[in-house]
């Protein structure tokens, strides 16, 4: 309190206000209030945008890459894709023997398998990857059964590309996990094998434990299959 009785705030606001500074200090805080607002608004949608830039640069294309010269890019986050099953020592040749046991695991690319639940057909463009790795008994507290080595032994990709393939489907094998691979020859057995026995579209859905009743709902089944799977 001042001498007089009377608040300092009174004093000073009748000293501003004689003086002509009253009105200064209110252009000031409107003039930070303003700013504040704008700050504000802005921060977020610049955050966001920093944020999103990466992702959308770092983003994966969908379907299958090619070089220049045809060659199929592996795709280097399969992993990252849909799982659809391991088959354990499966081989369609019964004179096949090994000497040791193999794990395939096979793995889809998620806007295929999307419209795979919705249609129960494959779209074009869908790329299928068949990962081989060794079997292993000896491990850590393992006792019985089998357990997936870490070293790939072997990749194919299977891709559906209308445009580019005659037959729709191209085969590509990729030896000591190259980076791109060339064409299979439509000549080798595999594309007969596959025409002749996958459940739909030339795959064999009937080995992929979640989507084989989604073909059966949908009617999408292969009939050479269906007369084939009757008569076993």
């Amino acid at each position: 309190m001042s001498r007089d009785g009377r608040s300092r705030f009174a004093v000073n606001d009748r000293y501003r206000a004689g003086s002509g500074l009253a009105k200064v200090p209110g252009r000031r805080n409107n003039y930070r209030m303003r700013t504040t607002t704008k700050v504000l608004i802005i921060a977020p949608a610049i955050l966001l945008g920093w944020i999103a830039l990466p992702q959308t640069a770092k983003a994966p294309k969908p379907g299958p890459e090619y070089t220049s010269d045809g060659q199929l890019r592996l795709p280097a986050n399969y992993r990252e894709w849909v799982y659809l099953s391991s088959g354990f020592d499966m081989s369609y040749n019964p004179a096949m023997k090994m000497d040791h046991h193999m794990f395939d695991n096979v793995f889809v690319n998620p806007e295929a398998w999307r419209a795979f639940v919705s249609s129960g057909t494959w779209p074009d463009k869908t790329v299928l990857v068949l990962e081989a790795r060794g079997a292993e008994s000896r491990g850590s507290i393992n006792q019985k059964g089998n357990f997936q080595g870490a070293a790939v032994m072997g990749l194919e990709v299977h891709v559906k590309d209308q445009a580019r393939f005659g037959g729709k489907w191209a085969f590509f094998g990729f030896p000591g996990r190259d980076a791109t691979a060339k064409m299979i020859p439509s000549s080798e057995d595999c594309y007969s094998c596959h025409s002749d026995h996958g459940a739909v579209d030339t795959t064999f859905v009937q080995f992929y434990p979640t989507l084989m009743p989604i073909a059966k709902e949908k009617g999408t089944l292969d009939a050479v299959y269906q007369k084939e799977a009757a008569n076993r």
